[in-house]
């Protein structure tokens, strides 16, 4: 009898519904980890959210003496107004085909050199094109931008002083509009190149060595072993790089963009960055609303860009953000 109560208790005990515990107990075990988040997402408040506040100048007729509360509403008049007006088309296009062409021309060029570095056995050459590859990104862009007109210069740049050498006339690169773009992206790769292989590297370096020596045990070539082993382990990397930078899309680079704009070129060489520029800080009637209007037009339009491209992802069942 005594057995059977015992049993009774401890299945009854088992039964029992365990309390869970509450969550400031368990804000108190990991206290650490809540400390070093503190300052971050701080920062992200205080620097990212509070400043959305201020986005409702774009449908306010803005004045400095009424400030952002008492500016008379206007609605989408401001987004209207740039939607009607003839640098619309004109900026857009330049935008979009610049932010284009950096994205297909910066995504594959990071991924082939890492790969590429990955299979030197050389310790010493690996290490020299990596110094090499890497010191662009630490230079200010204010200098890049003059190295790149000092090489591009008509008469005395090292380019058209090669164009002479072989018979052919010189040409004005950061005279003519057609050419702005190129000298954009390429210059931007050189300097961006080597310092964007590093993640790429370092997943690399996560790929199983195994699969490496069953590759090499059945006679698989490097280029093989690059396409079938390494490209696909690093693919789920690649494509959240890929979402992130479509997000971006519209950024094209303000510092170096206004820098190497002049009359000549301006016809392909001003974006949206520059305009909103030009419209609230460089132009004597300043007008806050019409530019912040276009700032969050850029903006409005990454965030549909990001949402729709990791949407994709998920239905071709690809890494995805959410």
């Amino acid at each position: 009898m005594k057995a059977i109560n015992t049993h009774t208790e401890s299945v009854l005990h088992m039964k029992r519904p365990v309390r869970k515990k509450s969550v400031w107990l368990q804000m108190r075990k990991s206290w650490q980890m809540y400390v070093m988040i503190f300052l971050p997402v701080l920062y992200i408040i205080v620097f990212k959210y509070i400043p959305m506040i201020d986005a409702q100048i774009a449908f306010r007729d803005y004045t400095f003496t009424k400030g952002i509360w008492g500016s008379d509403w206007v609605g989408i008049k401001n987004f209207e107004r740039f939607f009607g007006s003839n640098e619309f088309g004109r900026v857009l296009k330049n935008t979009l085909g610049l932010s284009l062409y950096q994205l297909i021309v910066g995504f594959p060029f990071p991924i082939i050199l890492a790969i590429s570095l990955n299979y030197v056995n050389h310790q010493g050459f690996k290490k020299w094109v990596q110094m090499i590859t890497y010191a662009p990104h630490f230079i200010s862009i204010v200098i890049i931008v003059g190295i790149i007109m000092q090489l591009l210069e008509p008469r005395t740049g090292i380019v058209n002083v090669f164009l002479q050498f072989l018979g052919m006339e010189s040409i004005n690169f950061m005279g003519e509009a057609q050419y702005f773009q190129s000298i954009i992206v390429w210059s931007g790769l050189w300097q961006k190149l080597g310092f964007s292989c590093i993640i790429y590297i370092a997943a690399l370096a996560g790929i199983d060595p195994m699969l490496h020596e069953a590759a090499v045990v059945e006679g698989a070539s490097k280029l093989r072993r690059a396409w079938h082993i390494d490209l696909p382990g690093i693919m789920p990397l690649a494509m959240i790089l890929l979402i992130l930078n479509t997000g971006h899309i519209l950024d094209t680079g303000f510092e170096k963009v206004l820098l190497m704009q002049n009359p000549l070129n301006i016809r392909s060489a001003e974006v949206i960055d520059t305009l909103v520029y030009k419209i609230g800080l460089a132009s004597p009637a300043a007008d806050f609303s019409y530019s912040t209007a276009i700032g969050l037009f850029k903006s409005v339009v990454g965030l549909v860009l990001l949402v729709a491209v990791n949407q994709i992802s998920r239905k071709l069942k690809q890494e995805s953000l959410w």
